[in-house]
């Protein structure tokens, strides 16, 4: 059997939506597996200037244990593999790249059982993590809510506004997700508790149905004020945008910027000498099994 795994990238939190809110994007990983007789075989192609140094080529390869943990559940059983990944989403750049490497396994395995994904193969990806925002929107693409109860993950996909055209800027330096999460208090003021709800909440009905609310609804007091120490540069250019009127917010957990815009591009005159801009179109469709005998 061999497969061909298309995944997105994804973006998460998208304002005060902290572990709640993904959305997936128009630039993939692509992933090829050749079941073989036996061994493993991992090569990386990298088309993210060099992000794949120190990634490991054996079995601690995170598509490889995620293909792994899909194939014990699903109790299928693979001689051999030989994966060629080719990297196009920066790693440790808040684009969800760990999302989409376990995304990308599950999905080979689930294909390699002859099975279509379903709520058990969240579980398998978002257990990587931890939390389910990236991995719903890789699995499912579009919008999605992300919550976990009952020690299970759970996702509501949403479709995004049409007029939405999201751009990135992707600086070369990068953050950890760690460390990061170690910069947020165990608690928040109420006030700014009720504030970051009411701006969740809205950003709920701007990027479903009233894209000219995106900038209010992506305004924070959850997390991104006690991140910007660790990217500067990041924490400048979110706020140069949205004195400008974009609705500007950190991707992820950082450093990338993320602006909601309805026109593909970023007002002239704000400094983005520092990263790499691009219009990346909302991925609607997820994770993209192509399947075929050798």
């Amino acid at each position: 059997m061999r497969l061909r795994v298309t995944v997105p990238a994804s973006t998460a939190n998208i304002g005060s939506g902290f572990d709640t809110f993904g959305m997936a994007l128009g630039l993939y990983d692509v992933v090829e597996v050749d079941v073989t007789e036996s061994g493993l075989k991992v090569e990386v192609i990298d088309a993210g200037a060099g992000d794949m140094s120190g990634v490991p080529t054996d079995e601690n390869h995170l598509v490889v244990r995620a293909l792994r943990t899909a194939c014990r559940h699903l109790d299928v059983h693979v001689p051999g593999l030989h994966l060629r990944c080719h990297n196009a989403i920066p790693h440790s750049r808040g684009l969800g790249s760990s999302a989409a490497a376990a995304v990308a396994g599950i999905a080979a395995g689930y294909a390699l059982a002859g099975k279509a994904l379903d709520d058990t193969a969240l579980q398998l990806a978002a257990g990587f993590e931890g939390h389910a925002d990236n991995a719903a929107a890789s699995l499912s693409g579009g919008f999605v809510i992300a919550w976990q109860a009952d020690d299970r993950f759970h996702a509501e996909r949403l479709e995004p506004h049409s007029a939405i055209r999201p751009v990135v800027a992707v600086p070369a330096t990068r953050s950890s997700t760690k460390e990061t999460r170690g910069l947020l208090p165990d608690s928040v003021p109420l006030a700014d508790a009720a504030f970051s709800a009411g701006r969740t909440a809205l950003a709920v009905h701007a990027i479903t149905a009233r894209p000219e609310l995106l900038l209010a609804a992506t305004d924070d007091r959850l997390h991104q004020g006690y991140r910007a120490p660790a990217y500067p540069a990041t924490a400048r250019l979110v706020r140069e945008l949205r004195e400008r009127g974009v609705a500007a917010a950190v991707s992820g957990a950082g450093p990338t910027v993320l602006a909601l815009t309805t026109t593909g591009i970023l007002p002239q005159g704000v400094g983005v000498d520092e990263f790499d801009v691009s219009e990346l179109a909302v991925d609607l469709t997820g994770v993209q099994v192509e399947a075929r005998s050798q």
